[in-house]
C-alpha cells in the first residue's frame, strides 16, 4: 500500500509539473537529487562500517553480552510471556543494543529474527501477541546514545559541530521510549479490563 501511495504522489507531481510548464525544473531536480543520494550513501557506508566494526569488537570483547545481562531484568519484565532463556530475548536485547548505538541498519535483521521467534511462541498466529506489539513500540521509539547516521549526514554537509545533537537525541529518544512503554501498557490493561 505504501508503494502505491509513493508512486501516486510521484505521478501526480510529474503530471502537475507537465501541465504547469515546470517539467524542466522537475527533471533537473530528479537528476541532481539522484547524484546527491549516491554521494550521501557512499559517505554513510564508511561511517556505518566504522560503527559496525566497533560493535563487532564490543561483541568479541563481551561488552554486548554484559550490556544484555545488565538490561535482561528490565526486558524480562517488559516481555513476561517470553521465557528468560528463549532466543527471542537474546534477539530483542541485541536489537536494543544496536539501536542504542544508532545502528538502525544493523538492528533491522535482529528485529526481524526477534519477531520470527515471537511468532513461533505465538503458535505462528497471524495476530500479533502482546510481546510483538511491545517490541514494535520499543523498536520504533528506541533509546539512542549515539545517532551514528545523523552524525554522518551532518559531517557530509560540513556541519561545524556534527555531534552537538547527541544530548538532545538521548533526551528525545528517552522520552519517546518511556511514552511508548506507557501507551503500550495503557492499551494492554484497557483491553484486559474489557475482557473481564
Amino acid at each position: 500500500m505504501v508503494n502505491i501511495i509513493w508512486v501516486a504522489l510521484a505521478a501526480i507531481g510529474i503530471i502537475y509539473a507537465f501541465f504547469n510548464g515546470t517539467i524542466e525544473e522537475v527533471n533537473e531536480v530528479i537528476f541532481s537529487s539522484a547524484q546527491d543520494a549516491v554521494a550521501l550513501t557512499i559517505s554513510l557506508v564508511s561511517v556505518l562500517v566504522f560503527w559496525l566494526g566497533l560493535m563487532r569488537i564490543a561483541e568479541k570483547a563481551g561488552l554486548l553480552e554484559k550490556l544484555a545481562y545488565l538490561f535482561k531484568p528490565v526486558f524480562t519484565r517488559l516481555f513476561p510471556e517470553i521465557p528468560a532463556d528463549h532466543p527471542a530475548i537474546g534477539y530483542i536485547l541485541s536489537n536494543f543494543s544496536a539501536n542504542l548505538f544508532g545502528l538502525g541498519n544493523a538492528a533491522t535483521p535482529l528485529g526481524i529474527k526477534a519477531m520470527h521467534e515471537m511468532k513461533k511462541l505465538n503458535n505462528d498466529s497471524d495476530v500479533a501477541s502482546r510481546s510483538m506489539i511491545t517490541f514494535l513500540a520499543l523498536n520504533t521509539s528506541s533509546v539512542t546514545l549515539v545517532p551514528t547516521t545523523i552524525i554522518a549526514i551532518r559531517m557530509q554537509y560540513d556541519s561545524m559541530a556534527p555531534t552537538e545533537i547527541v544530548s538532545s537525541t538521548i533526551i528525545a529518544t528517552l522520552i519517546s521510549t518511556i511514552g511508548a512503554i506507557m501507551i503500550d501498557r495503557y492499551f494492554y490493561y484497557r483491553r484486559q479490563r474489557r475482557l473481564i
